[in-house]
């Protein structure tokens, strides 16, 4: 077991944001969570990435309790939808910040990065900086800066909503690639049912805040509040799909 929820429960104001959110994720995972804007996934991420407190329950990783763990100690990388790189530094030294603040010896941060770029393809932009990127080229370069460090857990939230259809499918497969590749336990939201059933090798359902987690993704299509058939028998009606 490696990543284990246990009760979560969060309220802000008088509003009851997460309730009693309990589930778990084996290692080398990726697990899908499907939800409208406001049901809470990003409140879960942020509980799991230490960046928010839960009321109450506790997160666990390889049995350790991570509720008194600072966010920076928990070895959990948070992405947003926008990539938030740094400015002033160019693709390379993006990628290889988190190499430089753990002190690593200068020629194997040039090995390491040199390598992510590559697998990133990457590798002739390595001297651009950020507004020199495009939007799938920025996002790539966020994805390099956090798997670099090797982290324990990668959350996504929303990370390809601001790309643009052939540019999202890119990334997609691009980051089913290097998560494999890497062996990441990935927490991967979206609003987008399609893009929930590529992502995922699990499926979950967040609405009002109550997280459904399902055995498998037959039960996830099969179940009505997921919307798989309604968008299937919308396809039919247009003769799409058969």
């Amino acid at each position: 077991m490696y990543l284990k929820i246990n009760h979560i429960s969060k309220t802000f104001g008088k509003e009851q944001v997460l309730q009693d959110l309990s589930f778990t994720l084996e290692a080398h995972r990726m697990l899908s969570i499907l939800g409208r804007s406001g049901s809470g996934k990003t409140t879960l991420l942020k509980i799991i990435a230490g960046l928010e407190m839960p009321d109450s329950g506790t997160v666990e990783l390889n049995g350790k309790t991570m509720n008194e763990v600072p966010a920076h100690l928990r070895n959990i990388v948070y992405l947003y939808q926008e990539p938030l790189l740094f400015p002033h530094l160019n693709a390379f030294e993006n990628v290889a910040f988190g190499l430089r603040l753990r002190k690593l010896p200068e020629t194997d941060i040039h090995q390491k990065t040199t390598e992510m770029l590559e697998s990133l393809e990457l590798g002739d932009q390595s001297k651009k900086m950020p507004g020199q990127l495009s939007g799938g080229q920025r996002q790539r370069v966020a994805f390099g800066r956090a798997l670099i460090v090797e982290p324990q857990v990668l959350l996504l939230d929303e990370p390809f909503g601001a790309l643009d259809t052939e540019t999202r499918s890119a990334m997609q497969q691009l980051l089913k690639r290097m998560v494999a590749t890497f062996k990441i336990t990935t927490l991967f939201v979206t609003h987008d049912l399609k893009e929930a059933l590529l992502m995922g090798d699990e499926m979950a359902l967040m609405q009002g805040g109550i997280l459904k987690k399902y055995e498998t993704k037959a039960a996830f299509v099969q179940d009505a509040r997921t919307g798989v058939g309604e968008e299937v028998a919308f396809w039919a009606a247009l003769g799409i799909g058969n």
